[in-house]
């Protein structure tokens, strides 16, 4: 049980990297998009980072992705995850 936050955080950082590609925008741009800083979407993405949902929002929406349909791609990841374990 204790690993859960890790994984999630990992699962996080790999689906805003995934969709911030098919969206080709570099970290820069996201950043700009939800107003931070370059280096806290690198950490987000290398899962250091564990986002609040109010930075979940603002992502989603330099995503261009429904809040609720990111959760769910969350929601997959972490699911397929537990199935290997």
């Amino acid at each position: 049980m204790r690993e859960q936050p890790i994984i999630i955080k990992q699962i996080i950082g790999k689906t805003v990297k995934a969709l911030r590609i098919k969206q080709g925008l570099s970290q820069e741009d996201l950043a700009h998009e939800c107003d931070v800083d370059r280096s806290y979407i690198s950490m987000i993405e290398v899962g250091r980072n564990e986002p609040s949902v109010t930075k979940i929002f603002d992502l989603c929406k330099g995503l261009k992705i429904q809040p609720s349909d990111f959760f769910k791609l969350i929601e997959i990841e972490y699911d397929k995850t537990r199935e290997k374990g």
